[in-house]
């Protein structure tokens, strides 16, 4: 089975995933009663998939779908600051063909590069529970099985850090001492090397906590370790 098609038969498995009764209740609700901005659109409502270059040496995880980005679009970090200041910083990098990420038919193509989730369901305020990020995790180690080429994987966030570690132990990638997250922190975990970044969300890029210098530097660095 060729890695398209194994990674289609993987995003079908994830769109009808049901695991988590709260999140669950709360994407619906949401792609329900909807933000007053967006009252004329149809939410998504659902698992948000992965997304990008299936021959990707580089993979990009972040925390979960916004509640009125990735859940109302159906593409992970799509229609919200957080993809605005991701996607112009993998655009300025090489990685995307374009600066914005609107819609799943707006054009956007990803070479060398494939973005994910921890949890895949929008969490009522940003938050899932253990429970839900162990249901989850599954599914980035599947992807990661799926995409052979992948070198370096970059962890938007503390969350992102401890669940890729999580997956990689659970693959049989153990590291001891566990490394630290840090923005900028580096560390080579069995076959992958992962890079540590301050989370785009407002809460940091608003307050300089994380700049485009900042984000542009790790995926600099992530072009340079990819070969």
């Amino acid at each position: 089975m060729n890695t398209f098609r194994a990674l289609r038969i993987l995003n079908e498995q994830v769109v009808n995933c049901g695991r988590c009764p709260r999140l669950v209740a709360w994407r619906e609700e949401v792609a329900r009663v909807k933000r007053s901005a967006f009252r004329a659109e149809d939410y998504w409502g659902k698992p948000i998939t992965g997304f990008g270059d299936p021959k990707a040496r580089v993979l990009i995880v972040g925390l979960a779908p916004a509640a009125h980005g990735g859940n109302r679009t159906g593409r992970v970090f799509t229609g919200d600051r957080s993809g605005d200041f991701l996607y112009a910083a993998l655009h300025r990098a090489g990685f995307a063909n374009q600066p914005t990420s609107v819609h799943k038919r707006d054009g956007l193509r990803l070479t060398d590069c494939y973005i994910t989730a921890c949890v895949r369901c929008a969490p009522p305020a940003n938050k899932p529970a253990p429970e839900e990020r162990d249901n989850c995790l599954p599914f980035v180690a599947a992807e990661l099985r799926l995409l052979p080429n992948v070198r370096v994987i970059v962890c938007l966030g503390s969350f992102a850090w401890d669940g890729v570690l999580r997956v990689l132990d659970s693959m049989g990638f153990a590291h001891r001492p566990r490394p630290r997250f840090g923005h900028g922190a580096e560390a080579t975990v069995g076959p992958y090397v992962l890079l540590g970044c301050y989370h785009p969300s407002q809460q940091n890029t608003f307050t300089g906590r994380l700049t485009e210098a900042m984000l542009d530097a790790v995926l600099s660095r992530a072009r340079e370790l990819m070969s």
